[in-house]
C-alpha cells in the first residue's frame, strides 16, 4: 500500500503521512508515519530533542550540528491532512497515541466562497471569523468586538498612489483552540499568497496587539466572553439583553476586557463599564486620570450609538465621590451585591526603550533537512545584510520578532516563516504572546524598514525633480519639483523640505556676547563655524505672512552661544505672537530651503568669525568644496587645504593670497560648474583661473603642499531613502511623561493639550498643541535626542529639528498628513463636555425601577413603562421550538417566563446569580437545560 501526505502538509513532509500531536503538558511533538510493507510504521520525535528534528524520510530521531552562534529550533508542524491514511484495509488499525491529534485537512488556495467576499481594491478593513475551520465574514457594525474563544483574520488595505499595499492581521483568543489557530495561520498564508506575495502578516494575540493593529478600532477593543462554540454570533440588530461588565485599559487605543460581574475585579485605577443594556453605567477609579475617563466615555459613547441604536442612557459614577450618585450606586449593588474594598490600581506596562533598540538578526538557512538559525548582525543594522535567496529572523529585544522572506527563498522556506518565528519564540523562553510579523522582499513595513540605518530602494536616482516616497504619501515614484505648487500641494513640500522657493523677506542676527547683533548685507550667506546666527524668513501665501526662524549652530561655537541661540529664537518668537517655524540646524545639516533662501550663494567656514574685532588669523590659504546643481541646493562647505580633500566628482574653489582657482573635477556637471562659479564670487572678488583636472599648474599644487592621492572613483548613483513618517504623542496626563506611537495616523489624532514629535528621518517635527502645558514641551524637547539616540536605526543625532506650533502648521509638515484641512481645528470634546452630552439623569429615575426588577426583559421593543410577564410551566417552555411557544414569549429569553421556584429547580441559582454570570456563561446553561 502507498501512502503520501496531502492537503497543506504536503508543503512540509514529501511522501510520507505526517501529523502533529501535543503531549499531556501541550508541548507539540513531531510524528512521522511511513509504509513498511502491508504494514503502517510511526516513529515519535522526542520533543524535547536538543537541536533539529527532521521531518520526512524514515524519521530520523534527532539531526543537528552544535557550533558557535547556532540557535536550536523545534520543529513545529501543526496541521495535519486527515489521519485516515496509513490504515491499512485487512490490518487492525494501529493503536492512536493518547495525545490529542490535530485533524485539519486545508486546500492549499483560499475558497471560491472567501474570494468573493474578499475585496482587494477598497481601502479598510475586512474581518473573518474561523467558524468550523472555514472562514466566515463578520458585519462591518461589529468590528472592534471579538470573542476570547475564537480566532479572526483581519485585512487592511491601503491605497498608495496607484498601488494597494496590504496588511493580513490573525488574531488569537485566549481561549480559542488549537486547530483554530492553526487555520487562521494557514489562511493568512493563503490569503498573501492570493495577493500576490506583497502583504505584511501579523499575529496578533489577545491582550498584546500591536500599535497597528489597535489603531484600527479607534474606538477601542472590546474581548467578549466566549465564542462560536458556545453559540455566540456576530450580531448587527440592537440587542438589550445584555449584562456585562468591561474593563477599559491603554491611553490611545483603549482595550475594553470583559470580567466578573463582581466588585472583586474592581481596582482604583482603572475605568470600568457595567453595560444593563438599556443603561451602561461608567464607573472611574479615584486614580484614574482626565484622559483614561475620557477614553471610556468615548467607548461608551460607542456602544451607545452602534450596538444600541443610540436609544441607550449613560451614567457616571466617579470613584472619589460615590455618594453623589445615589442611583447608580445602588443600581450597581443590585448586580454586583454589597460593595467591597477596592483593589489597588495596577500599573501599566512600559517597554523598556533599550529593549525596543536592542537588535540581532538571525540567517535560517537549511542543511540536509537540519534547520539552522545562526546569528549575522547586532545593531546598527544594514539593508545589505539581507540577501534575497534566504530567510531572516530579527529579533528586537524579545519585544517583537520579524521574519524576512526573500524573494529568491523556495515557496517552502517562505510557508513556513510564522512556524520558525514561532519555534525561535519557544528556543528563547519568550512569552507565547511575543508579536510576529513576517515580510516579503520588497514589501517590507514601514516598522520593520525604520530598524536599519538607512532603508534604500533599488534602481532609483534622486534630487530635485527625482524624489521617492513610500507609505504615507504615495507609492515609488518619480516626482517633478516645482516650487509653485508647494502649498496647494503639501506633500510635495513635505518631500522637498521646502515650504517656498526662498523668495521671501529674510533677515540675519549673529550671537554676540549672548545678545543678537545685526549681520551686514555684504555678509549674508557667510556662516562660520565659530558662530551661531539666527535667520528670520517671511513669505506670503493667501495674502497671510507666515515666519520661519532658522537657528544656525556652528560646530565650534561655545555651549554658551549655542543655548543664547535657543534662548533668543523664543524672545524673536514671542515678537511675533508665537507664530514663527523654528527649526534647529546643526552646521553641516543645512535643509534645502536654508539654500533656497540665499540662492545657491551660501558659504560654510570651518574656522573663525565675523564678528567685528576678531584677533583670529585668517588663513592664507583656504579650499572649498562646492556641492549642487540648482539655487536650491548648493552651498561651499569649507575643507583642509590640502590635495587629499579633492574629489574627481566635485567643483573645488582654492583661494590664495594671489589668485584663486576653480578646479572642475572630471566627474563634474555644467550645472555644478555653474552654480560653482555664482558661489566662488562671494569667496573672492579676483579673477577666477579654470583648471580641469589634470591640467593643474605647479602653483596649485604649491598651494595644497604638494600632490598626494585623493577620491577619483565614479560616484555611485545617490541612494533613494525611503520615507515613511512615524507620529508620537508625548503627554504627562498620565502623572508621568509617556510617548507613545500612534501607526496610521491622520489629522485627527493631534491633540490640542499634548505634544507629538513627526520624525520624518532627515527632519524631526516637534508640533505644540496650544494647550501643551510647560512640563510636556520641556521634558518632549529631551525626547526628541533621546528618541534619536536610542533609535535601533542609529540615527544622526544632528537631525534637523523643527518645532511647530497648533495653527501655523508649514506645509512641509502638513504635507506628512493625507487629505490635511487648515480650517479644520483640533478641538475635542473634554471629558466634562462629553459627559455632559451622554449623561441625562433624569431618566435614570424610570430606567432604575425597571432593572431593579429582575424579571424585565430588555429588548428592542422594551419601553420605559413598567412591565408585567406571564409564567409558563417547564414542560410549556423546555426544549419546545419558537413556532410552539405562547405568542408573548420572547424565544432568546425563555427563562424569564419560569417560576422563581421553577427557576431555582432548573439552573440552581437564583435569578440575580445567573444575571451575574458572563452572557457566554448564561448561554451554556440555557443549552444545556433545554432553554435556549
Amino acid at each position: 500500500m502507498d501512502c503520501h501526505a496531502s492537503g497543506h502538509f504536503s508543503n512540509f513532509c514529501s511522501g510520507v503521512c505526517t501529523h502533529g500531536e501535543w503531549d499531556g503538558a501541550r508541548v507539540p511533538m513531531l510524528v512521522c508515519q511511513r509504509t513498511l510493507g502491508s504494514l503502517c510504521h510511526s516513529s515519535v520525535l522526542r520533543h524535547d530533542c536538543p537541536y533539529m528534528a527532521k521531518a520526512g524520510g524514515d524519521g530520523i530521531p534527532c539531526r543537528g550540528k552544535k557550533g558557535p552562534k547556532v540557535t536550536p529550533l523545534l520543529a513545529l508542524f501543526r496541521h495535519s491532512p486527515s489521519p485516515r491514511c496509513c490504515v491499512p484495509t485487512k490490518q487492525r488499525p494501529q493503536q492512536r497515541s493518547p495525545h490529542k491529534t490535530l485533524t485539519i485537512t486545508m486546500s492549499a488556495e483560499l475558497s471560491a466562497k472567501v474570494t468573493r467576499t474578499l475585496n482587494k481594491t477598497t481601502p479598510g478593513l475586512q474581518i473573518w471569523r474561523i467558524e468550523n475551520m472555514e472562514m466566515v465574514p463578520i458585519p462591518p457594525k461589529t468590528y472592534g468586538n471579538f470573542y476570547e474563544g475564537d480566532a479572526y483574520i483581519i485585512l487592511s488595505t491601503h491605497k498608495t498612489g496607484n498601488n494597494f499595499t496590504y496588511d493580513v492581521h490573525f488574531w488569537l483568543g485566549s481561549s480559542s483552540s488549537q486547530d483554530e489557530q492553526g487555520s487562521a495561520a494557514i489562511y493568512t498564508t493563503q490569503m498573501d499568497d492570493y495577493l500576490g506575495g506583497v502583504a505584511v502578516q501579523h499575529r496578533e494575540v489577545q491582550g498584546y496587539e500591536s500599535d497597528a493593529f489597535r489603531s484600527y478600532f479607534k474606538q477601542g477593543l472590546i474581548y467578549k466572553k466566549g465564542g462560536v462554540a458556545s453559540g455566540m454570533k456576530h450580531v448587527e440588530t440592537n440587542t438589550y439583553n445584555v449584562r456585562r461588565l468591561l474593563h477599559v485599559k491603554g491611553k490611545k487605543n483603549v482595550m475594553a476586557g470583559e470580567v466578573e460581574l463582581s466588585w472583586s475585579s474592581f481596582n482604583l485605577g482603572d475605568v470600568f463599564l457595567l453595560d444593563l443594556g438599556k443603561l451602561i453605567i461608567q464607573w472611574n477609579g479615584p486614580e484614574s486620570n482626565r484622559l483614561e475617563r475620557l477614553k471610556g466615555m468615548t467607548l461608551a459613547k460607542d456602544i451607545r450609538d452602534r450596538e444600541r441604536g443610540g436609544r441607550a442612557q449613560v451614567g457616571v459614577v466617579d470613584g472619589e465621590d460615590e455618594a453623589a450618585s445615589p442611583i447608580l450606586m445602588k443600581i450597581m449593588e443590585y448586580v454586583l451585591g454589597e460593595k467591597r474594598n477596592i483593589q489597588p490600581a495596577i500599573p501599566d506596562a512600559v517597554v523598556d526603550q533599550k529593549l525596543k533598540s536592542s537588535l540581532k538578526l538571525y540567517q535560517v538557512s537549511e542543511i540536509e533537512g537540519n534547520l539552522l538559525i545562526q546569528e549575522v548582525a547586532i545593531q546598527p543594522l544594514t539593508q545589505d545584510l539581507l540577501k534575497n535567496e534566504d530567510c531572516f529572523i530579527l529579533d528586537q529585544g524579545g519585544v517583537k520578532i520579524f521574519v524576512w522572506k526573500g524573494r529568491n527563498s523556495s515557496k517552502e522556506e517562505k510557508r513556513q516563516a510564522m512556524t520558525r518565528a514561532l519555534g525561535y519564540i519557544k528556543a528563547k523562553n519568550y512569552p507565547p504572546s511575543t508579536s510576529v510579523e513576517t515580510e516579503n522582499d520588497g514589501s517590507e513595513s514601514a516598522v520593520f524598514r525604520q530598524l536599519f540605518q538607512k532603508w534604500t530602494l533599488p534602481h532609483q536616482s534622486t534630487g530635485f525633480g527625482k524624489t521617492n516616497t513610500v507609505g504615507k504619501i504615495a507609492k515609488v515614484e518619480q516626482v517633478k519639483f516645482d516650487a509653485t505648487t508647494l502649498h496647494a500641494k503639501p506633500e510635495m513640500a513635505a518631500l522637498h523640505k521646502m515650504v517656498d522657493d526662498g523668495s521671501g523677506e529674510v533677515q540675519v542676527w549673529r550671537i554676540e556676547d549672548l545678545e543678537l547683533v545685526p549681520v551686514e548685507g555684504r555678509w549674508l550667506g557667510h556662516f562660520y563655524s565659530g558662530d551661531c546666527y539666527l535667520i528670520l524668513y517671511k513669505y506670503l501665501v493667501s495674502s497671510k505672512m507666515h515666519y520661519m526662524i532658522y537657528i544656525w549652530q556652528g560646530r565650534h561655537a561655545s555651549p554658551d552661544e549655542i543655548t543664547a541661540s535657543a534662548y533668543q529664537a523664543v524672545i524673536l518668537d514671542q515678537q511675533y505672537n508665537g507664530e514663527p517655524v523654528q527649526v534647529r540646524v546643526t552646521m553641516g545639516k543645512e535643509p534645502a530651503h536654508l539654500m533656497a533662501i540665499f540662492k545657491g550663494r551660501m558659504v560654510v567656514y570651518s574656522g573663525g568669525t565675523s564678528r567685528a574685532g576678531s584677533t583670529a588669523p585668517v588663513p592664507t590659504i583656504r579650499l572649498f568644496q562646492v556641492h549642487g546643481t540648482n539655487e536650491f541646493n548648493t552651498k561651499a562647505f569649507e575643507v583642509p587645504p590640502r590635495a587629499s580633500s579633492l574629489n574627481s566628482n566635485d567643483v573645488f574653489i582654492l583661494k590664495t593670497q594671489s589668485c584663486c582657482y576653480l578646479w572642475y573635477g572630471k566627474g563634474c556637471s555644467g550645472d555644478e560648474r555653474e552654480m560653482a562659479r555664482s558661489v566662488a564670487d562671494l569667496i573672492s572678488k579676483t579673477e577666477k583661473a579654470v583648471i580641469a583636472e589634470g591640467q593643474e599648474p605647479a602653483e596649485f599644487w604649491i598651494a595644497l603642499g604638494g600632490k598626494s592621492q585623493y577620491a577619483n572613483n565614479k560616484r555611485l548613483q545617490e541612494e533613494t531613502i525611503a520615507i515613511t513618517p512615524r507620529l508620537f504623542q508625548c503627554s504627562n496626563k498620565t502623572g508621568r511623561f509617556l510617548a507613545m506611537e500612534i501607526t496610521n495616523f491622520t489629522q485627527d489624532d493631534l491633540e490640542e493639550d499634548d505634544v507629538f514629535l513627526l520624525d520624518a528621518w532627515d527632519q524631526v517635527y516637534f508640533w505644540i498643541g496650544k494647550d501643551a502645558n510647560e512640563a510636556e514641551k520641556e521634558a518632549a524637547a529631551v525626547t526628541v535626542q533621546e528618541y534619536l539616540r536610542t533609535h535601533p536605526g542609529g540615527r544622526d543625532l544632528d537631525t534637523p529639528i523643527v518645532i511647530v506650533k497648533q495653527g501655523y502648521e508649514p506645509p512641509t509638515f502638513t504635507g506628512w498628513f493625507l487629505a490635511w484641512d487648515p480650517l479644520k481645528g483640533t478641538e475635542k470634546k473634554s471629558y466634562e463636555e462629553l459627559k455632559a452630552e451622554l449623561v441625562n439623569e433624569d431618566n435614570l429615575g424610570q430606567i432604575t425601577s425597571e432593572i431593579l426588577d429582575a424579571k424585565t426583559v430588555f429588548t428592542a421593543n422594551t419601553t420605559l413603562g413598567s412591565i408585567s410577564m406571564s409564567t409558563y410551566p417547564l414542560e410549556k417552555l423546555m426544549n419546545v421550538s419558537a413556532e410552539e411557544l405562547p405568542s408573548d414569549v420572547n424565544p432568546s429569553r425563555k427563562e424569564d417566563y419560569i417560576s422563581d421556584e421553577d427557576f431555582l429547580a432548573v439552573f440552581g441559582m437564583s435569578r440575580q446569580n445567573f444575571a451575574a454570570l458572563p452572557q457566554w456563561k448564561q448561554q451554556t446553561l440555557k443549552k444545556e437545560k433545554g432553554l435556549f
